[in-house]
């Protein structure tokens, strides 16, 4: 394994923090491209049905050698993706090393297979940091060894599974994921306090989550909206109100979005049990509620001290996965430790 491989794989691994979710329901995965211990790129995937990883970064990569511009289109359509890259001159990327997070697949799903592609391109070397865990759609690493391409797999093991750690959940029941937003000194009344880039962010999240969960008492005292309407793609999600009384005014924001489903249930058994991703929103009562289901929790820490009362009263410790700035916040990835 040449030195250096773990700071490229890291790189990778940044990258595809920033669209943690985002990818739903595909897994997070960031890919970096070196000729000559040079970077010529740092990519993840964005959104499911788009190129994954490996692919916007060997695109991104061909833009640096040859100082041109991809259409867009072929960054978002993966079969256009393919395509252009099939048709490049052979030995284009003979010279090239690519650091991918996850094995490349190697079957062919919504998308064409990556490990196939990478075994016609044939780049000098190719490393992965975890294996793909999903039986059946491993193999594209014995694919390229298989081509003559060398493969160092387990570079970054650790830090790149927890990347993926909602995907497998989520393949087999609800992953919960946790939103609050939260001033310096652990406020979380009085209004906004994400500033616009975190509202985007979270807004970008409802958009492809499969329901949002928020409870009663949030609703009845904040007559939210609970759409997507800082974003230009997704529609809003549906949503489930916990709550044991039936009382909630119907004329709010939260009911008129078009549609969409509105549940309103004393229990969450079901909606938990499902697979897919599930977005709660609340206050104290619903991180109480629901503390032995959440996965993980997202906190957006804003620059600002708060006398408001409202803070989350609840002693459980945490462990800090990644951390990032989006806007003038701090984001913050946890799970209870």
């Amino acid at each position: 394994m040449r030195v250096g491989s773990e700071f490229f794989m890291k790189l990778a691994i940044e990258e595809a923090w920033r669209f943690q979710g985002l990818t739903y329901p595909n897994p997070a995965v960031g890919a970096v491209v070196t000729r000559e211990g040079k970077i010529l790129c740092v990519e993840a995937h964005r959104r499911a049905g788009e190129a994954h990883a490996e692919v916007r970064a060997l695109l991104a990569a061909y833009e640096s050698i040859v100082d041109a511009r991809i259409p867009d289109i072929i960054y978002r359509d993966a079969f256009k993706a393919h395509e252009f890259l099939l048709e490049l001159p052979e030995g284009f990327f003979s010279e090239c090393e690519i650091y991918v997070t996850l094995e490349p697949c190697s079957h062919m799903g919504k998308t064409p297979s990556c490990a196939s592609l990478l075994a016609s391109l044939s780049p000098k070397r190719v490393y992965m940091a975890c294996g793909d865990p999903i039986e059946g759609h491993g193999g594209g690493a014995a694919l390229l060894r298989e081509k003559g391409i060398d493969v160092f797999t387990g570079v970054c093991e650790e830090e790149a599974s927890i990347l993926i750690e909602p995907f497998l959940i989520w393949r087999e029941r609800g992953f919960v994921l946790f939103k609050l937003a939260q001033t310096s000194n652990g406020r979380i009344g009085g209004g906004y306090l994400s500033s616009k880039e975190s509202l985007e962010h979270v807004h970008s999240l409802r958009a492809v989550a499969d329901r949002l969960v928020i409870g009663g008492n949030t609703v009845r005292s904040d007559r939210p909206r609970l759409d997507c309407r800082f974003v230009k793609e997704g529609r809003a999600p549906d949503i489930t109100i916990y709550s044991r009384r039936n009382d909630f005014d119907e004329t709010i924001p939260l009911f008129e979005i078009p549609d969409r489903e509105v549940e309103i249930s004393d229990t969450l058994h079901e909606v938990l049990q499902k697979p897919g991703f599930l977005l709660v929103e609340g206050g104290e009562g619903m991180l109480r509620a629901l503390a032995e289901k959440i996965d993980w929790m997202l906190f957006y820490q804003t620059p600002k001290l708060s006398v408001h009362p409202l803070s989350y009263n609840i002693d459980k410790n945490l462990q800090f996965l990644h951390h990032s700035r989006v806007g003038v916040d701090i984001v913050i990835w946890s799970r209870f430790g």
